[in-house]
C-alpha cells in the first residue's frame, strides 16, 4: 500500500481500516505537509481532528533515482520513543499515534501550521539568539541521554556516508555543478583532484561510520527545525544513530555559516554548547567543514543565495580544517 498524493477510495479505506479515524468522521482535506526530502508526508484533516501520516519508501522522496532503506521510518519511531521519556525533549517532538510495519507508515500528532527555517538561506527568514539557545539546549539534553540498544541504522549511515564523504569528491560523478551555478564545477575541481585532502576526508568518513556512545539526531539542519504556534519543534530524525556529538553540532554550525547568520550568533551557538559539554574541537571543525563542502559541491544542494566568490571563501575555510 503506497499512499498517493491524491486522496482516493483506496487511501480512505486504508486509513479507516487502521482505526485512525472514527466511523462518523469525514476526511475533508488530504495534502502534502511540506516538501519532505526523505519521506512522503501528508496532513489529514477530518471533522474531528488533524494528523500527519509519514511513509518511507525504497527511495529518497526528493531524489527518487536514489535508493534508500525503507526501514528508516522504524528508526525515526524508535528515536521518538526514546526522547518521549525526557520531559524537556518531549515538548519539541510530535506524539506518535500509530505505526504500521507492513507499509512503513507512521501516524503522528499534527504540530500545527508553521514553517521550517529553510528561509534562512535566502534571507527571507531569520533566527534569533533565543531560538539558537533552544536548539543548542535540545542537542545538549539529547546528547546526555543514556541510550542502549538503539538501532545501528547502518544502511542510512552508509547512504549518508556516500553523499557526504564520497560522491561530492568524485571527479566524474555525473553531476554538472555548473547547472547549479556557472563556475561551480571548476571551483570544485580543485577539491576533487586533491589526493591528500581526499585521504583526510576518507579518514573522517571512517570515524563517522564507527559506532559512538551518543544518540544523535543525525540531520540537525534548518529543514528539521519548525516554528509553530506552540513554539520551536525538531523533526525528521530518520538519520539518527549512535555516534559523535561533534557531528550534530558541526552540521548545525555549517548551516548557520552557509546561511550567513550573524557571526556573533554562530559563536554564541558554539560557545553555549562547549560551555556545557566538552567536545573534540578539531573533530567538530572537521565535521562542520565536510558538511559545508558536501552541501556546496554535492547532490544535496540548498536554496543558497551565495555568490561564487562567497562559496569559494567558505570552501577555502573548510579545507583549512583538514
Amino acid at each position: 500500500m503506497q499512499l498517493s498524493e491524491e486522496f482516493d477510495d483506496l487511501t480512505e479505506d486504508y486509513i479507516r481500516s487502521r482505526g485512525w479515524i472514527r466511523a462518523d468522521e469525514i476526511i475533508y482535506d488530504y495534502k502534502k505537509a511540506g516538501e519532505g526530502n526523505m519521506n512522503f508526508v501528508v496532513r489529514v484533516q477530518t471533522t474531528k481532528k488533524n494528523f500527519i501520516i509519514k511513509q518511507s519508501r525504497p527511495y529518497v522522496e526528493k531524489y527518487q533515482q536514489i535508493a534508500a532503506p525503507i526501514e528508516r521510518i522504524e528508526v525515526e519511531k524508535k528515536y521518538y520513543e526514546y526522547i518521549k521519556e525526557n520531559e524537556f525533549l518531549q515538548k519539541y517532538s510530535p506524539e506518535i499515534k500509530d505505526y504500521d510495519p507492513r507499509y512503513y507508515t507512521l501516524v503522528m500528532q499534527d504540530l500545527g501550521y508553521g514553517s521550517d527555517f529553510m528561509g534562512l538561506y535566502s534571507k527571507s527568514d531569520q533566527i534569533n539568539k533565543n531560538e539558537i539557545q533552544e536548539l543548542v539546549q535540545y542537542l545538549l539534553v539529547l546528547h546526555s541521554l543514556s541510550v542502549t540498544n538503539f538501532p545501528a541504522n547502518d544502511k542510512m549511515k552508509a547512504l549518508n556516508h556516500e553523499h557526504i564523504f564520497v560522491y561530492p569528491f568524485l571527479e566524474e560523478n555525473g553531476f554538472d555543478l555548473n547547472s547549479i551555478q556557472p563556475g561551480l564545477q571548476e571551483l570544485a575541481l580543485g577539491l576533487k583532484t586533491d589526493k591528500g585532502l581526499k585521504e583526510k576526508i576518507a579518514l573522517l568518513g571512517e570515524k563517522y561510520l564507527s559506532t559512538g556512545n551518543t544518540l544523535l539526531h543525525g540531520d540537525f539542519y534548518p529543514g528539521g527545525w519548525l516554528k509553530v504556534d506552540s513554539g520551536l519543534k525538531v523533526i525528521d530524525p530518520e538519520f539518527a544513530f549512535m555516534g559523535d556529538a561533534e557531528f550534530d553540532l558541526g552540521v548545525m554550525l555549517a548551516h548557520l555559516k552557509m546561511a550567513e547568520v550573524d557571526p556573533n550568533l554562530i559563536h554564541f551557538c558554539k560557545d553555549t554548547y562547549l560551555e556545557n559539554r566538552k567536545l573534540d574541537e578539531e573533530l567538530l571543525n572537521k565535521y562542520t567543514a565536510i558538511e559545508i563542502l558536501r552541501r556546496l559541491i554535492g547532490l544535496a544542494q540548498l536554496p543558497l543565495s551565495l555568490s561564487l566568490e562567497v562559496k569559494k571563501d567558505l570552501i577555502d575555510q573548510a579545507v583549512k580544517a583538514f
